[in-house]
């Protein structure tokens, strides 16, 4: 049986989806919750259906031949609130990046839009699947034609609307006429509730019959009816949705179209959509994993302690015109670190290693090795990949090898392509990606007390592990490379500001920010002088000294002696005083608030002023932190050792 003609009530999903989810938005105010709702709801209905056409139609903004019809249609509702308001334009781009043809017509609203659509449709003999929660939608139901409400799960089909509104379909005008709609200003019968309105359609006919019959009906509602039934014919107009609209799409142009992944992930970014766009990455990676068949790759590595087999790798490198490099050291941190190996891919597969300063065994000596591989890096017309580069590059200008050629960086490729998907080391990726478990660097050196310097492994293990890394860092350019020649606007993002990026932070690292001593420990002084009036203003009020960093005795002094309201729990049942708690119940009691200045100055003594000076670096007084470039999946940077953008 073909999948139905899906049809669906855009305006009603985005002001249900808006008030029945609480409010969401990005870390800098832009509200985030209405456009999660409904894209969840699409989604979700495109995934139960399998809708080969789906369409997503809106209100558009402006009046309707219903205001012209009735200038008080609709004169009831609330100005849609700004917050929602801010959030329909991306909403829109994101439902057409998913491929759903979306339709906004001026001069009716989207209930004829819908209309219109579903009497074609079932005129040409196909099923429709109408999905909102708007009872107006009842008068449309046929055999052909069905309701679905994703908020409650439910259908409705014409045995379901004589159930849940005791008329059938074909009654649902006259019904909607006489109960009229207070959210739509839409008038009709005062005190005719649903039962009566269809309890007189039911023994009359049509509302033409109850009008004819207006005489017989007893009581004070009776009266009602007779002096209301003017506004009858209004109110049948107002709530009869038009099925004639002119349209600028036919049936034929109603298909999904490809999902535009690239906008996707630029919208998903933009709007700190972490679910969709771990989503998007997932189903990315899943396609690429198909088309790799793990160990289909020879591999070929080798130890290079020769001038013959350096120039070979070297001459290897250059006819291919990109090669992978990576560089073995002694830290991990970059500025720190001595060159302990270098290793070149040239080929999915072939790759070497090249030591220089290893404890023990044969190696060339290092300036022959760099010269050699200087010829690579100066030549411009080459491209030099490697993965997490502003690291091998600061080692490599620590050595006095600046490359002019192209470069390319896979991790940060990855993290352009597949932002959510997970972490973008190496070994993470090729896991992701090429299906290999890698070598790890403990494999190699050892864990905790007992882990080696790379220098001391011996060179069977070393260019094994680090032949690898070369070999896996081209065969991800050349997978990453070619997804980015079809995704051309994220080819745009890592080319025109990802990369660049890089060399700025590199800079950025290697320079440093620098730090006053003398005032960080000055304040360092009067924050703890002023710890401990705190510690002794505390203590004074409980009436005992007890530790003001005991969880345990905080819960005790606060909730069992003091008998403060327990504002939340912790996990395991008991009474948290975590910030949150703490601040709303300083609001009310004196204690919490010197707790919460006592670890506001705590942390900012321990973290900074008294830490900062001692990451210093004494030959120049700066402090040098690390920038991550790829590691948030909404697209910010990241620092550590020490983190300085936390700094207050």
């Amino acid at each position: 049986m073909p999948a139905p003609l899906v049809l669906v009530d855009g305006s009603s999903y985005l002001y249900r989806a808006f008030h029945a989810l609480p409010p969401l938005s990005t870390r800098d105010g832009r509200p985030v919750g209405a456009i999660r709702g409904v894209i969840s709801m699409l989604n979700k209905l495109a995934d139960s259906t399998g809708a080969e056409r789906m369409v997503v139609v809106f209100d558009a903004s402006g009046k309707t031949f219903r205001d012209d019809m009735y200038p008080k249609y609709k004169a009831n509702r609330e100005k849609m609130p700004d917050e929602l308001r801010a959030q329909i334009e991306p909403l829109h781009a994101i439902i057409q990046a998913l491929g759903f043809p979306l339709i906004v017509v001026p001069g009716v609203e989207a209930d004829d839009v819908i209309g219109t659509l579903a009497k074609r449709a079932e005129a040409h003999g196909e099923s429709v699947l109408i999905s909102t929660g708007d009872k107006d939608f009842a008068q449309l139901v046929t055999d052909k034609v069905t309701l679905v409400n994703t908020m409650s799960d439910t259908t409705m089909t014409p045995i379901g609307v004589k159930e849940k509104f005791g008329v059938p379909p074909s009654s649902i005008i006259d019904f909607l006429a006489l109960t009229g709609d207070s959210v739509d200003n839409v008038p009709g019968i005062p005190k005719c509730g649903p039962k009566t309105a269809a309890k007189w359609l039911n023994a009359h006919g049509t509302l033409d019959d109850v009008v004819a019959n207006a005489g017989t009906i007893a009581g004070k509602i009776g009266d009602t009816f007779r002096e209301h039934m003017h506004v009858l014919p209004l109110s049948r107009a107002l709530v009869t949705i038009k099925t004639d609209c002119d349209l600028p799409v036919g049936l034929g142009d109603l298909a999904r179209s490809t999902p535009d992944n690239e906008k996707l992930t630029i919208l998903y970014m933009e709007l700190e959509l972490n679910q969709f766009l771990r989503q998007l990455s997932n189903a990315r990676s899943d396609n690429l994993q198909t088309s790799i068949k793990p160990g289909s790759v020879e591999v070929s590595y080798e130890l290079v302690n020769t001038l013959q087999r350096l120039e070979f790798w070297v001459s290897q490198c250059r006819n291919s015109t990109t090669f992978a490099l990576d560089t073995e050291t002694t830290s991990l941190v970059a500025r720190t670190a001595d060159l302990v190996g270098i290793s070149l891919a040239y080929r999915a597969g072939k790759a070497c290693y090249i030591p220089v300063s290893h404890v023990e065994g044969d190696q060339l000596d290092v300036k022959v090795v760099l010269n050699l591989v200087a010829s690579l890096l100066d030549d411009s017309s080459l491209t030099m990949v490697g993965h997490n580069l502003k690291y091998d590059l600061t080692v490599l200008e620590s050595v006095g090898l600046k490359p002019s050629c192209a470069v390319a960086d896979t991790m940060l490729m990855s993290y352009v392509l597949d932002a959510a998907s997970g972490r973008h080391d190496m070994d993470s990726v090729a896991r992701r990606i090429l299906a290999i478990d890698t070598i790890s660097y403990e494999d190699v050196c050892g864990k905790g007390a007992k882990q080696i310097g790379f220098a001391e492994v011996t060179l069977d293990q070393a260019f094994q592990y680090a032949s690898e890394d070369a070999d896996i860092t081209l065969r991800l350019y050349e997978i990453f490379n070619e997804r980015l020649e079809r995704e051309q606007s994220l080819r745009s993002i890592y080319q025109d500001l990802e990369l660049p990026v890089m060399f700025v932070l590199r800079d950025m690292e290697n320079h440093g920010a620098l730090l006053d001593i003398e005032i960080l420990q000055t304040q360092s002084q009067i924050l703890g002088t002023r710890l401990k009036e705190l510690e002794s203003e505390a203590q004074k009020f409980v009436g005992r000294p007890f530790n003001l960093a005991s969880t345990k005795q905080l819960q005790e002094i606060l909730f069992g002696e003091l008998k403060l309201p327990v504002i939340k729990k912790t996990p395991k049942g008991a009474p948290s005083t975590n910030e949150e708690a703490l601040q709303e119940l300083a609001l009310d009691y004196p204690l919490p608030k010197l707790l919460l200045e006592h670890r506001g100055l705590s942390k900012l003594k321990g973290t900074y002023t008294d830490k900062l000076p001692q990451d210093c670096d004494p030959a120049d007084g700066r402090v040098r932190t690390s920038f991550h470039q790829a590691v948030t999946s909404t697209g910010r940077l990241s620092s550590s050792d020490p983190n300085l953008q936390n700094i207050p």
